[in-house]
């Protein structure tokens, strides 16, 4: 009777045990990527892979992108707009805290935006604050900002990754160990592995479902297969081997979630580099390639052609695909006629993900046939940003362009691929000045035509968003308006 009741306490204790664990284990989540951020600080990097983490997660600004791409309120729970178009007063939420506990006020909206936008600002995307003439605290919960022209662009500006609201105790610790005010902290990083996130039970706003968050890192997509196959990764947003997508379908376990991003993915030119500083070399470069064999055989079927550099779900898009038609042997002709020197060595710099590496190779082939001398250097994400996005020293690279509605980068002459046209810049000045949609749609439109004219770079697709999760995950965003992997509304099915 004693062996019987020892046994069945046991059994009990197994059944208790394994309840918990399995209630721990639905509690906690594990994001696949394939890329590791350089830093945990989006007001100081450009790197997509930092705002996947900390957008919504652990940083806030005053406004936020939702899963849809509509704007909503976030720090700021309302503000109005002068009739004038150029004073904003934004009422900021009550009760807000710092993770490490100080109240958060009007005066760090001040000290983030001004910090944003000060001369020696390292924002990635500074012009977003250009427009800001002076910022004025009213209260601790009442931010003004005067604009010195008017902006239609600035309340969705402000829902930016790089526009986040810091503390100026803390900013100095943000690249590896971040504090936000948003509903996760920052708990760990391990160097080539992981960030972890916890989270934070002092929230203003709703608590979220999950009380941890692994971030991990795996590169080849050889790995990220056979981990998410293992159970070690509960999701993989942006999942780096689509040619496994069928068999995760095949496999109840799992969900397969594909969607649209804001990616455009470019063969990005070196505008003021030979042989690319000649247009009539752009031209033959956008006519040698062949974008649905890029999609077919990089992205197996997944991703939509694009002929300038705009998001195809966007109501303003306009389909250009045809300025830059496959055409090998206009190609050939306009390279001939150009001058360009067979000898001359092409160089084409990939960074790590698999669309760059498989598209490059594809690319490099296409190039070749025409007749161009292309030679390929697969770099490492921080090489890639310190030669490439920062040193400008390059010919050709294939990134993917995931921030919203960005196509005012044309308008710096000094970004990366140093497209420098008064023209272009006077299109998107008087896009900001826009108010109205119908003028807004009208200058958009012209935008996308004069940098499709002026092949600047090779539009090539946009990014589909093909992710993998664990069928019992509700609540991963399935189109991304921004970069994010938002956790705010994710949990496990009961």
């Amino acid at each position: 009777m004693i062996k019987l009741l020892t046994k069945s306490i046991a059994v009990f204790v197994v059944v208790i045990l394994s309840i918990a664990k399995t209630t721990a284990a639905e509690k906690s989540i594990t994001i696949g990527m394939q890329l590791e951020p350089p830093n945990l600080n989006p007001t100081g990097g450009a790197a997509a892979a930092i705002d996947e983490i900390v957008y919504a997660n652990l940083f806030e600004g005053l406004t936020r992108f939702e899963s849809d791409g509509s704007v909503a309120p976030s720090l700021a729970k309302s503000w109005t707009i002068s009739s004038d178009n150029l004073t904003y007063v934004f009422n900021l939420n009550e009760n807000i805290t710092f993770h490490d506990g100080l109240p958060m006020t009007a005066g760090d909206v001040k000290f983030s935006l001004d910090r944003a936008r000060s001369e020696e600002s390292t924002n990635a995307q500074k012009i977003l604050f250009k427009d800001i003439d002076n910022i004025a605290v009213i209260d601790d919960l009442t931010i003004q900002v005067k604009l010195t022209r008017p902006n239609g662009s600035f309340i969705s500006n402000m829902a930016w990754g790089d526009a986040i609201i810091v503390s100026e105790k803390s900013i100095s610790k943000a690249e590896i160990a971040p504090i936000g005010t948003g509903p996760f902290k920052f708990s760990k990083w391990v160097k080539g592995d992981r960030v972890e996130l916890v989270k934070n039970e002092s929230y203003w706003g709703p608590q979220v479902s999950l009380d941890k968050a692994v971030f991990k890192f795996i590169s080849d997509p050889t790995a990220a297969f056979a981990a998410v196959m293992a159970g070690d990764i509960d999701a993989f947003p942006v999942f780096p081997a689509p040619e496994n997508l069928s068999q995760f379908e095949a496999d109840p376990r799992f969900t397969v979630i594909v969607g649209s991003t804001e990616g455009e993915t470019i063969l990005s030119t070196n505008n003021k580099k030979p042989p690319f500083d000649k247009l009539q070399m752009r031209k033959a470069l956008a006519h040698a390639i062949n974008r649905q064999e890029i999609i077919d055989g990089a992205m197996f079927g997944f991703g939509t052609p694009i002929g300038t550099h705009f998001a195809p779900h966007n109501p303003n898009y306009l389909d250009l695909t045809s300025q830059s038609e496959y055409n090998p042997k206009l190609s050939k002709k306009l390279i001939k006629e150009s001058g360009y020197n067979p000898d001359t060595i092409i160089s084409l710099k990939l960074p790590p993900p698999s669309y760059a590496r498989r598209g490059g190779e594809i690319i490099a082939s296409q190039l070749r046939n025409v007749g161009l001398n292309v030679e390929i250097s697969n770099l490492e994400w921080a090489q890639w940003l310190e030669q490439v996005f920062k040193g400008k020293d390059y010919n050709l690279t294939i990134v993917s362009h995931t921030e919203p509605a960005d196509i005012n980068i044309y308008a710096r002459p000094d970004y990366y691929f140093q497209y420098d046209r008064e023209d272009f810049r006077d299109i998107i000045t008087k896009l900001n000045l826009a108010t109205d949609p119908k003028i807004r749609t009208k200058y958009l439109h012209a935008a996308q035509r004069q940098i499709s004219l002026d092949y600047v770079n090779g539009f090539l697709f946009q990014l589909a968003k093909t992710g993998v999760a664990n069928a019992k995950i509700r609540g991963l965003w399935k189109n991304s308006p921004t970069q994010a992997n938002d956790l705010t509304d994710v949990s496990w099915a009961e």
